[in-house]
């Protein structure tokens, strides 16, 4: 089984990159059977969706850029998860977490493929509630869509997602609580996953 997550900042290497990371390894760490492997958009060519209609023709899109190469990852039978993380802007998520997700229809489209895929969610704010639990229940919603099961952090808190606050005068490692949240999520994803498709 293979969990996936996907970096939504266009900026290569950041926080946002960082904060998926350490949620990822919690997965690894706890869970050595399941693989896992990070999509970063950063630097890639993925535009929004156009509604041309050709992915209800088939698993393609008729837009030459970069997201048809991440087709062949999305479509793996062993996907158990999916995390997306995304840094907050206007109090929502990145333009590239909107592509991503308007672009994933043809999942949909072909079949349901996300069925029943284990989705997280978690966002990194300049401020400590700069946005975060908005943009978590963004991503939430459409992965509702794909009738994906959702997960948050699970106990003790059990909050919508993992929300850092990378704006902390020490730094993002210093933002403790943050941090549990994505671990935790990291660690509840690799759970259900392994419920449901171990």
């Amino acid at each position: 089984m293979k969990i996936i997550g996907v970096s939504c900042s266009p900026r290569k290497g950041k926080t946002t990159r960082a904060s998926l990371e350490r949620c990822m390894s919690a997965v690894t760490s706890g869970y050595p059977e399941i693989q896992t492997e990070i999509i970063d958009l950063a630097g890639l060519d993925i535009r929004g969706c156009v509604a041309c209609g050709h992915c209800m023709k088939e698993l393609k899109c008729s837009q030459e850029d970069d997201f048809n190469d991440l087709i062949p990852i999305l479509k793996d039978p062993a996907l158990g998860g999916l995390i997306l993380a995304t840094p907050v802007y206007l109090g929502t998520i990145s333009s590239q977490c909107k592509a991503f997700l308007d672009r994933t229809v043809m999942f949909r489209r072909n079949g349901f493929l996300f069925r029943d895929v284990v989705g997280g969610a978690l966002a990194v704010g300049g401020f400590r509630n700069g946005g975060q639990e908005a943009s978590v229940l963004q991503i939430q919603s459409a992965m509702l869509v794909h009738d994906m099961i959702l997960v948050g952090d699970g106990k003790p808190g059990a909050h919508f997602g993992g929300t850092v606050w990378s704006g902390h005068p020490e730094g993002m490692d210093k933002d403790e609580p943050g941090l549990a949240t994505i671990s935790s999520l990291g660690q509840r994803v690799a759970q259900v996953a392994l419920k449901v498709h171990g």
